[in-house]
């Protein structure tokens, strides 16, 4: 079992930058893809990004390819969100997760989760 801290969120203008964080305590860290997930206000949690442990091997949504990037430590336990050219529809509760998928882009498909740190960015 893992457990998964997220912070780093806050308040930024469009166009600034952010760099997430989430820590990571418990067993077998090496074992589990870790992804990020968001859900802003009124609608349904969405997956942004997730990271492979053995290899690095990414994915991203459309809605943040090319301005977010996702990387891993894993002997630090940490996987960081580091968004940048951030949108006012990029303003939402960020989650980290941890899945024993190989790649995995649905909530259902995760296993663990942390608590969310707010992202909100003002136009």
């Amino acid at each position: 079992e893992v457990q998964l801290q997220a912070s780093g969120g806050g308040l930024v203008q469009g166009g600034g930058s952010l760099r997430l964080s989430c820590a990571a305590s418990g067993s077998s860290f090496d074992d589990y893809t870790i992804g990020w997930f968001r859900q802003a206000p009124g609608k349904e949690r969405e997956g942004v990004s997730c990271i492979v442990s053995s290899d690095g091997t990414t994915y991203y949504s459309d809605s943040v390819k090319g301005r977010f990037t996702i990387s891993r430590n894993n002997a630090k336990r940490t996987v960081d969100l580091q968004m940048n050219s951030l949108k006012p529809e990029d303003t939402a509760v960020y989650y980290c997760a941890a899945t024993n998928l190989r790649i995995g882009v649905r909530q259902g498909e995760y296993n663990y989760w942390g608590q969310g740190t707010l992202v909100t960015v003002s136009s």
